[in-house]
């Protein structure tokens, strides 16, 4: 059995999955998962335009499930780290399991 989170975390968990849901998002963060990209990869990947592509990765930057490291004049995106990967496996193990 899971002991039942606080408040205060239960907020946080609700608002990174509600982040997490959206579509266009999801593909961003399996874009993202085979390795660092820039925005036109993404975009290019994702076919979302290039502004919706932005704007999401802000969205994703803010929550902390995506990390950038710029060289140049060039901004690269990367998973923030391994627990958004296994959120990931997670939720596609879950919705692919058969019944």
């Amino acid at each position: 059995m899971v002991k039942m989170p606080d408040e205060k975390t239960l907020d946080k968990m609700e608002a990174l999955l509600n982040i997490a849901s959206d579509y266009t998002r999801l593909k961003i963060l399996y874009s993202i998962s085979e390795g660092e990209k820039n925005v036109t990869e993404i975009v290019n990947e994702s076919g979302a335009s290039q502004s919706l592509v932005s704007h999401q990765l802000k969205v994703l930057r803010k929550s902390n499930l995506v990390a950038t490291k710029k060289e140049g004049t060039k901004v690269f995106y990367r998973l923030a780290d391994d627990h958004v990967i296994q959120l990931l496996k997670i939720v596609h193990e879950h919705v692919s399991e058969k019944r």
